[in-house]
């Protein structure tokens, strides 16, 4: 009787292999590395520390400016002697109505939307590495399927030449079967060209290339009903998130497009030392001033940037509905994958029962002689597709429901455990916000930009 290896003899034994294995990399190892070495989030990691420095900007606009200038030879010219100014300035802004501390207030609005595009990013990062996680798993299993229904073809091929000089079949049955082991021959280069195809995919997911990897754990709980999902998802999703910040940034934006009307009061100060080519011969001065400036006409400007202020806020609070629609549209496919995927699994495994007892059955009628080689050749063929589509169905739901985690925003290093380490993206903001000029502060910020390999 001619030995064949079942379904479930080949994927036990990959598992007893991967989980035996030494160095066997689980998918919490792959999500990890994914978001270790992600280009991606190091990119978006750099502009939301470009975006911190707004803040910083807006809130040294409140602080002094002072500077310090020297003049030689302003044009003034008395025989051989030179002026040569030393002056200090100071400049401090006192009242302008709440329009630079409004800018610090939207600035900061947009490091907080900054923020939520880097959680959706680390999302997505690491979404792309559980399909590449998984489909590598899915195509080992099809590589060994097909190579075990190739080893049953040549089996059959050898059994039908048998049977032919034993004068018990005919020619055509030979050629039938070689056909076959030819048509399996395809289908295993196609399965193991596909898995080096997803290789490449994983490094391109990760980083690196694929170790041992052990088969996904058991499949993150989901809440029992659509409703409780969406409102999960409304309620925290980064995207979602993101346009509310903006809004927010833009209503702000209005109240500063309306302070920028109204007057502003400056102090000023200045020092200075005139020195005229002679040791003897100079003065000193100094003077303190409040300046009160009232916009009375700028051609329009100023009305226009209101107008500009509005439509922006407008279109801001229009994305933030846009979003909410997108997210739960979008939550709502990945549901439906996932609920087709658990319906699929349930009937290509009834499948891949009924393709099990046929080809048994229809192998034993061949033998007696009741059925041909083609017979058998075709439920075999029938068979592998059927535990293939098994394979496939059971890869879907891994990724379904992933999907569904990253749609409802929960697909984070925080929420699945992941043991990596995680930049803070505040100790940055803060650092830059308390750190305008060379100081304590402005030293720690160094000491961070240096860890981060920026200097």
């Amino acid at each position: 009787m001619v030995r064949r290896l079942s379904l479930a003899a080949v994927a036990a034994g990959l598992l007893a292999l991967s989980a035996a294995a030494a160095g066997a990399q689980s998918l919490g190892d792959t999500l990890a590395a994914a978001y270790a070495s992600s280009d991606l989030l190091e990119s978006r990691r750099a502009l939301l520390r470009a975006t911190d420095e707004d803040v910083a900007q807006s809130v040294a606009a409140l602080r002094p400016a002072i500077d310090l200038v020297s003049r030689l030879g302003d044009g003034t010219r008395t025989g051989e002697r030179l002026n040569n100014t030393a002056s200090l300035t100071l400049d401090l802004l006192v009242y302008d109505f709440g329009n630079t501390r409004l800018g610090v207030e939207a600035a900061e609005q947009n490091v907080l939307a900054a923020r939520a595009t880097l959680t959706d990013l680390e999302q997505r990062v690491l979404l792309d590495a559980v399909a590449a996680h998984v489909d590598m798993i899915f195509l080992a299993r099809s590589v060994a399927l097909a190579a075990n229904s190739l080893r049953l073809n040549q089996e059959e091929e050898r059994a039908a030449r048998d049977r032919f000089e034993l004068g018990e079949s005919t020619i055509t049955d030979v050629s039938q079967a070689e056909a076959q082991v030819a048509l399996a021959r395809s289908t295993l280069a196609l399965a193991q060209g596909d898995l080096e195809i997803a290789r490449s995919r994983y490094k391109l997911a990760v980083g690196v290339f694929p170790g041992n990897l052990q088969p996904p754990p058991r499949l993150p709980a989901l809440p029992d009903a659509l409703d409780a999902a969406l409102a999960i998802a409304v309620r925290g999703h980064p995207q979602i998130r993101e346009a509310q910040f903006l809004a927010a940034a833009a209503d702000i934006n209005i109240r500063r497009a309306e302070a920028a009307m109204r007057p502003q009061l400056r102090l000023g100060g200045d020092v200075s030392h005139v020195a005229r080519d002679s040791r003897i011969d100079s003065n000193e001065s100094a003077s303190v001033n409040l300046s009160l400036t009232v916009p009375l006409y700028r051609g329009g400007q100023l009305r226009s940037l209101y107008r500009q202020a509005v439509a922006g806020a407008q279109s801001a609070r229009s994305d933030v509905l846009q979003s909410v629609r997108r997210i739960s549209d979008g939550l709502a496919q990945a549901w439906a994958r996932r609920e087709v995927a658990r319906a699929t699994i349930v009937a290509r495994r009834e499948q891949v029962r009924a393709a099990e007892v046929a080809f048994e059955s229809i192998r034993e009628e061949a033998r007696l002689g009741s059925r041909t080689t083609l017979d058998v050749l075709d439920t075999e063929q029938d068979l592998l597709d059927a535990r293939t589509r098994l394979l496939e169905a059971q890869r879907d739901e891994q990724v379904a429901v992933y999907g569904v985690l990253a749609a409802m925003g929960l697909l984070t290093v925080d929420h699945l455990g992941l043991a990596v380490e995680q930049p803070d993206p505040a100790i940055y903001g803060d650092s830059v916000r308390r750190a305008p000029v060379r100081s304590q502060e402005g030293e720690k910020l160094d000491r961070i930009l240096r860890r981060m390999g920026r200097d």
